[in-house]
């Protein structure tokens, strides 16, 4: 063979093996995409089901959609790599919705009602002193709902602040009372308090019901206004 043929073989035999690692590649950038796509349509299911997780029975349906998920998977994909990839988020929103799951029924039921007792007053006058049923202040507001269910509080958001359980911001749930300082943030003490509506302790925000100086009793978010004025939360309803 001489020197100019055997060159051109070799310039073939480079050309396949260029052409054969390109190929390769696009398949590997195929399959990612196909994990990208799966994976969304995944944590989409996932985020359904565990946002409503309350019992046992939700959270072997959360994971029975996961195995077929994944058993779904196209052959040519690897599915340990798909279980891998949505671990973390999957141990996350779990997290988020055990201390949900951990509400006993009953005690979900009444912290059901006792919300809805809170939201019956939404809109009523705030006056200093007053302990309801016409004008509150936030004290005698997070009294009086409590009192309709048989736990007697103390008379200010400092008495309050001393009864219950203390709970992590993380730890969150309806129903736990949550204090502030006064108007006077500089004080650090203890001046206002309202009752949890809702919690969002992946992303550390809530809502909260009370009665503001300035608008009476209503629903406010601890963002903003009252996110530097947060001090901490008590739990007087325990499973």
């Amino acid at each position: 063979m001489s020197v100019r043929k055997a060159t051109n073989v070799c310039i073939i035999k480079i050309k396949r093996v260029i052409l054969q690692r390109k190929t390769t590649q696009r398949v590997k950038t195929q399959n990612i995409m196909k994990i990208r796509n799966l994976l969304t349509i995944f944590l989409l299911a996932a985020g359904m089901l565990t946002v409503g997780a309350q019992t046992p029975s939700k959270q072997n349906a959360h994971k029975s959609a996961h195995a077929k998920l994944l058993a779904n998977a196209k052959s040519g994909m690897d599915k340990s790599v798909i279980k891998d990839f949505v671990k973390q988020e999957v141990i996350k929103r779990e997290a988020a919705a055990t201390s949900q799951d951990k509400i006993g029924s009953e005690t979900g039921m009444m912290l059901n009602d006792l919300l809805t007792e809170a939201h019956k007053h939404i809109g009523k006058k705030y006056r200093s002193g007053s302990k309801g049923p016409n004008a509150f202040d936030c004290s005698g507001f997070a009294g009086y709902v409590y009192r309709q269910f048989g736990y007697t509080l103390g008379a200010s958001s400092r008495d309050q602040y001393t009864q219950g359980e203390s709970v992590d911001a993380k730890d969150l749930r309806k129903g736990d009372l949550v204090f502030f300082t006064g108007r006077n943030s500089r004080s650090g003490s203890v001046g206002h308090v309202g009752i949890v509506v809702t919690a969002d302790n992946e992303k550390g925000t809530f809502t909260f019901i009370h009665a503001s100086t300035s608008k009476g009793v209503r629903i406010d978010s601890n963002t903003g206004y009252y996110e530097h004025r947060y001090i901490g939360a008590k739990r007087i309803i325990n499973n």
